[in-house]
């Protein structure tokens, strides 16, 4: 067993135009303030990594570190998951997903989906030139407006879905393989990669790729009631980054999983900061730590309620007082007797 390192915080949900969160310099030494040890980088902004200098320049990935390190946090991991998105977008979304290209390329899915790669391929070697062993990222999704099956799908229809969605990841996971870096996809509604059953299709197709592991984030697993400590006892050899994430369903005679179209705050599924919703993170931070488990435990801060910079400080002293410290001996010690193998074959009858 291994202790977990934390609290570590992703800066997606907080980086903004205004001060602290609009540098690296200020937005690390307000994670340190807040309590964080670690914070997990979002490689597509621009105000907080050039992520193009960071995968050529080492120097520059020293830079970054060093000026982390001086406000008295580290880099966890970099994520990619709006580039991952663009990966595999289905038709019916190409505007919605957009906003998280590069305007040079919108409104040409080729060249958007090309970029994408690329930018992933980046983040991959840029991780490498950081010293990280781990990538957070989503895997995009062809099948997903097909996932309720009416009308009935046609046969092949998801096959032929995963295997392309497979093909397209193969060379990116095959770089990563390269780079030393696992690829940790969040398993996440909107994604094709949305539950266990999902990932082991695509793991399949991959031919059990040794890089393609998961962010495990019990929140999306409350809202689509699956036992997510029983994930864990599945899937711990290939869960490699944790989000802290809470969350809670409430269904009625109104809604339940679907959510009826409504905003977050009148969802019967809702994301809650730490602490706030139903996840039993004892539970979670137990069963991680039986694994060994020895990566990050990272906020992500969502939530339809509470303000964020609340939610953050709150955040950082929910992880530290989940965080087990593991012990290095066995508490009945004290009760030993010593032993030797003459003395066991006596004490089960055996003789000396």
């Amino acid at each position: 067993m291994k202790t977990i390192k934390g609290p570590g915080l992703f800066l997606a949900q907080f980086a903004g135009d205004e001060a602290p969160f609009n540098s690296w310099d200020s937005i690390t030494r307000w994670a340190a303030d807040c309590g964080y040890k670690g914070v997990q980088l979002p490689s597509w902004d621009g105000r907080l990594i050039d992520l193009a200098r960071a995968a050529e320049s080492r120097d520059y990935c020293d830079e970054l570190a060093g000026v982390a390190a001086a406000n008295g946090v580290e880099i966890t991991e970099l994520s990619t998951h709006l580039q991952g998105q663009l990966v595999a977008v289905h038709p019916a979304y190409d505007e919605a997903f957009e906003g998280f290209a590069a305007p040079q390329v919108r409104g040409n899915p080729a060249a958007r989906q090309a970029w994408a790669v690329e930018q992933v391929r980046l983040a991959l070697t840029a991780s490498a030139n950081l010293g990280l062993g781990a990538m957070a990222s989503f895997s995009g999704a062809l099948v997903w407006p097909y996932l309720y099956p009416w009308p009935q799908r046609a046969p092949g229809l998801v096959e032929e879905g995963f295997d392309e969605l497979a093909r397209r990841w193969r060379p990116l996971l095959d770089h990563a393989e390269a780079c030393g870096v696992d690829i940790c996809y969040e398993i996440h509604p909107g994604e094709d990669l949305h539950d266990g059953i999902t990932y082991e299709m695509f793991l399949e197709r991959t031919g059990n790729h040794a890089r393609a592991c998961m962010l495990y984030d019990p929140s999306h697993y409350v809202l689509q009631c699956l036992d997510y400590v029983e994930n864990i006892e599945i899937y711990h050899e290939r869960i490699r980054m944790f989000h802290v994430k809470d969350a809670e369903f409430r269904p009625s005679g109104r809604q339940g999983v679907y959510g009826g179209f409504q905003p977050w705050i009148s969802r019967a599924g809702r994301f809650r900061s730490p602490g706030d919703g139903e996840v039993d993170f004892s539970a979670v931070f137990s069963a991680l730590t039986t694994h060994g488990f020895d990566g990050w435990a990272v906020v992500e801060w969502e939530c339809c309620l509470k303000h964020p910079e609340d939610g953050a400080r709150e955040g950082a002293a929910f992880v530290n007082n989940h965080i087990i410290r593991v012990t290095e001996r066995a508490f009945d010690d004290f009760a030993g007797g010593g032993a030797d193998r003459a003395a066991n074959r006596r004490m089960l009858g055996l003789g000396a």
